[in-house]
């Protein structure tokens, strides 16, 4: 495996259509006289970014860092415009020269998924429309369509009526679930806001994502508001532990704002037990938020959606479209059980959804009523494509996939008398650690960021590293179908080699000490 440094320049100036003159740099807005110079331009683009498909042989370059920086902050913004063609050889050359290829097998490192082609040409559609969600009068048909998906992941979950709305990812999503139980929970107790508020509690389990805690901050909650859930042996939420924390709030006076369960925890790729912990949260009358950013597209797998058993249960739900569904960032979503409690989202400004209009057979759809957002991107349209060409059956196979090899690999570190592996999680992520014979717990901690920056720096693999109860891990997420194990397993090779160098190195510097 080898860094490439080709340089692929096929955005040559198309040649000039008869009668028809590039527009200067103030009348390149897209539109009828442009129509011509905007095709020809992205063919130059697309025919350049093909050719880095074909030909890029490692997830990046590797420059180092202070080298990119260097050409970032030398490149001229204020100067007088270079022509379209010209700048946008300059970003194929600085940007997408050294950017990372998460559809290289040698990339294994963060929840980043290859795109669906369809999944692409859909964004390439909505970016020139440039339509926007938030009214119905800027968006029309795109209104309807983003509705009629979040129906469809809607029933996918068991929602007999849900709703929702498209977001930004799973940190606007988590942020706006707890924004809606916050308020529920408030119209629900009465009483004076501010004397309600410090009471609030959120109960999450250790390895919840790390923007339930910032949406709690967010939303002013208490700085003790968030309170770590107790596991089981095999680190997921254990559920006669949660009845007694609820029981323990109630008593101290205390407010459950909301109980926060990951169906894919980020590290380990752990679900909890959904539907034990559901029956439990729905008895003392407690919000359930599930985190199913990464678990999500389970519901789509003939094989394993058995692991989300129970998330119907659920007040809210997130689902992020860009991890398990393959589709480009941004797309994912916020779903509700019950349509009424996103009504506290709901503002209305008379430039945009005056109340008087609000009501009746002839109320327009408008979407700014349930989002955090104002302005808003037509996402969904890229989930569309995907699904009338693929299919959703199509998608859980290759959610399916990505597990499958999870679980071969895993085996092979199982096996491998160098490594050392934590227990498999549900998903598709691997923790591991280079630790022969003779390497103690001090010095494979010492060594895993060591390994992962040496092979970041050389572009040739990257991975990931986290830390699970005080102690270093590298981190292999597989999020690509076509990957294969040998694939896997030269990277494997990789990390050894480093981390034997590394070793080398270090027994090298004592020798030279003790002379």
């Amino acid at each position: 495996m080898t860094t490439t440094t080709t340089t692929i320049t096929p955005l040559d100036p198309a040649p000039a259509r008869v009668g028809i003159a590039a527009p200067s740099a103030d009348g390149a807005l897209l539109g009828a006289h442009s129509a011509d110079h905007y095709a020809d331009l992205l063919h130059g683009v697309v025919d350049a970014l093909a050719e880095r498909f074909r030909t890029v042989d490692a997830p990046s370059v590797g420059p180092d860092r202070a080298q990119l920086a260097a050409r970032v902050a030398s490149t001229d913004l204020d100067g007088a415009g270079v022509g379209d063609v010209e700048a946008l050889r300059e970003l194929d050359d600085l940007y997408a020269r050294n950017a990372v290829w998460f559809h290289h097998p040698a990339y294994l490192a963060h929840l980043n998924c290859p795109v669906l082609i369809p999944a692409v040409a859909a964004e390439a559609m909505l970016a020139a429309v440039n339509t926007s969600v938030d009214t119905y009068d800027q968006s029309l048909v795109g209104t309807l369509m983003e509705r009629r998906l979040v129906e469809w992941t809607a029933g996918r979950l068991g929602y007999a009526a849900g709703d929702g709305v498209f977001t930004s990812g799973g940190t606007q999503s988590n942020l706006q679930a707890l924004f809606l139980a916050r308020e529920a929970v408030l119209r629900r107790h009465g009483g004076e806001r501010a004397e309600l508020m410090p009471r609030l509690r959120v109960l999450a389990g250790p390895a919840a994502h790390f923007s339930i805690g910032r949406a709690a901050q967010l939303l002013g909650l208490a700085p003790e508001a968030v309170q770590t859930l107790a596991t089981t042996a095999d680190g997921r939420v254990d559920p006669e532990r949660l009845a007694e924390d609820l029981a323990a709030l109630d008593a101290a006076g205390d407010i459950v704002l909301a109980v926060a369960l990951t169906a894919g925890t980020t590290d380990q790729g752990l679900i909890d037990p959904l539907r034990p912990l559901a029956g439990i949260c729905r008895s003392h009358g407690a919000w359930l938020h599930v985190d199913a950013a990464y678990g999500g597209a389970l519901l789509l797998s003939e094989r394993r959606r058995g692991l989300l058993d129970g998330i119907a249960a659920a007040d809210s739900v997130t689902v992020d479209f860009h991890k398990t569904f393959f589709q480009p960032v941004s797309s994912s979503a916020v779903l509700v059980r019950d349509p009424a409690s996103l009504a506290a989202t709901s503002h209305h400004a008379d430039y945009l959804n005056p109340a008087a209009e609000a009501l009746g057979p002839e109320a327009e759809p408008n979407q700014v009523d349930k989002s955090l957002q104002t302005t808003r991107r037509f996402d969904a349209l890229k989930l569309w494509a995907t699904l009338r060409s693929v299919g959703p059956d199509r998608i859980g196979e290759m959610v399916d996939a990505v597990c499958d090899l999870a679980a071969q690999v895993h085996g092979l570190l199982e096996d491998a008398e160098d490594m050392e592996v934590l227990p498999r999680g549900d998903l598709s992520t691997v923790l591991f650690r280079f630790r022969p014979a003779g390497v103690d717990e001090e010095e494979a901690d010492r060594l895993v960021p060591l390994i992962r920056r040496i092979l970041m720096q050389s572009g040739r693999a990257m991975v990931a590293r986290t830390t699970v109860d005080g102690r270093a891990w590298l981190k292999l997420t597989l999020l690509n179908p076509g990957t294969r194990v040998d694939e896997v397993t030269a990277v494997l090779d990789l990390v050894r080699a480093t981390a034997r160098g590394l070793l080398a190195g270090a027994a090298l510097a004592a020798t030279e000490e003790t002379r």
